[in-house]
């Protein structure tokens, strides 16, 4: 590369699509440090706050998602999406991209469309197993389509799919961290068998429930857990461990923020099964009970779940069942030494390694040919 490129990358919404933009501007860096790159997100997301923070700069557009249980109000949503393709337009134009990369998310819609109209080359990474709408509807313009999963062949052109994982958090794979130095972090006991649950940054309801509503199992079983509630559910924890009495073995928290800690301290995860997540335990090896959150766009996340189960990589827990039958099954899974090792085995085998640095030669391989 004769001169430093532009790169223009578009998406967000959650940690699940910004820390994975974030990991490819990273590694273009890495190789080109002269590039200059230029993200678009949402208004009020948090990539507005995520990527500034991470130094580099972000324009914002006003779409949002469709509501799917008030069709009226999506009047609101269509005049939205008009002014962020309007905005998008002038974004492409002022900055002049030599290519265009959507991670998924709200933005990553108008202005990969805006990009592909003005003839800038295009790149599409999938995070999921079950292809979005809108990924869909722009993969007929795209380059090269970026994917996790295996059969994508079902959404997409298979001309323009290479198979390169989601990037990760690079900090996560830190094999210098030991079990003992994480126990201490978070004030556990090295001895005893260690469950990490987590929600997401803002909590999940169901899993949540779950916990408070078997908080003296957990204590009767001698099992640790480190349990990040998120901030909405953070109060109705706290009373509820108060109300148990403040029991030792349970770590709450609103938020952890150093997950490579955390990860590295469990035995077993209770999860999510958003497509980054997903990533991370198998770049990590780490058994997981997965448990897909029913509010996403086609349902996704129980296939992304589904693609690991069928493997013995993971146990699924449905939400619906989630409150009588996921503590009890970690409880058990998490004493179960041959079934983690099996388990921890089978979701090794799909990790995609260097994946952030594998994109970064492909657009790297756009623009040589542009």
């Amino acid at each position: 590369m004769k001169r430093a490129i532009r790169v223009l990358i578009s998406g967000g919404g959650t940690g699940g699509h910004i820390f994975p933009a974030i990991s490819i501007a990273n590694a273009i860096k890495a190789r080109c440090p002269e590039a200059e790159i230029l993200f678009v997100g949402a208004e009020n997301r948090m990539e507005m706050e995520k990527v500034p923070a991470a130094g580099y700069p972000i324009e914002g557009l006003p779409v949002s998602g469709f509501n799917r249980s008030n069709l009226l109000a999506n009047f609101k949503v269509l005049w939205r999406l008009g002014k962020s393709l309007r905005l998008a337009r002038g974004i492409v134009r002022k900055f002049n991209p030599d290519v265009a990369v959507g991670v998924g998310g709200y933005a990553s819609g108008p202005t990969l469309w805006a990009a592909a109209h003005r003839g800038v080359p295009t790149l599409i990474q999938e995070q999921n197993s079950y292809a979005g709408v809108t990924n869909k509807l722009l993969a007929s313009k795209a380059r090269a389509i970026c994917v996790a999963y295996e059969g994508m062949e079902r959404f997409f052109p298979a001309d323009k799919i290479v198979l390169t994982g989601n990037p990760v958090r690079q900090d996560l794979c830190d094999d210098r961290l030991t079990r003992d130095e994480a126990c201490e972090f978070f004030g556990l006991d090295p001895h005893k068998k260690t469950i990490l649950l987590i929600g997401g940054s803002l909590g999940a309801l169901t899993l949540n429930t779950a916990v408070v509503e078997s908080i003296p199992e957990i204590v009767k079983s001698g099992v640790q857990l480190v349990w990040q509630c998120g901030k909405r559910f953070d109060q109705r924890a706290r009373a509820a461990l108060d109300a148990a009495g403040n029991p030792a073995c349970i770590k709450q928290m609103p938020f952890i923020a150093r997950m490579d800690l955390a990860y590295k301290a469990a035995d077993l995860v209770i999860s999510r099964a958003g497509a980054s997540s997903i990533s991370e335990l198998c770049l990590l090896g780490k058994p997981v009970i997965l448990v897909p959150s029913p509010n996403v766009a086609e349902d996704h996340q129980t296939k992304n779940a589904q693609a690991l189960s069928s493997k013995g990589a993971a146990i699924l827990v449905r939400d619906a069942e989630a409150r009588q039958r996921l503590m009890p099954c970690a409880l058990s899974v998490v004493h179960d030494e041959e079934q983690l090792q099996s388990m921890s085995r089978q979701i090794a085998l799909l990790a995609q390694r260097d994946s952030a640095a594998r994109i970064a030669d492909i657009i790297f391989d756009i623009v040589d040919k542009k």
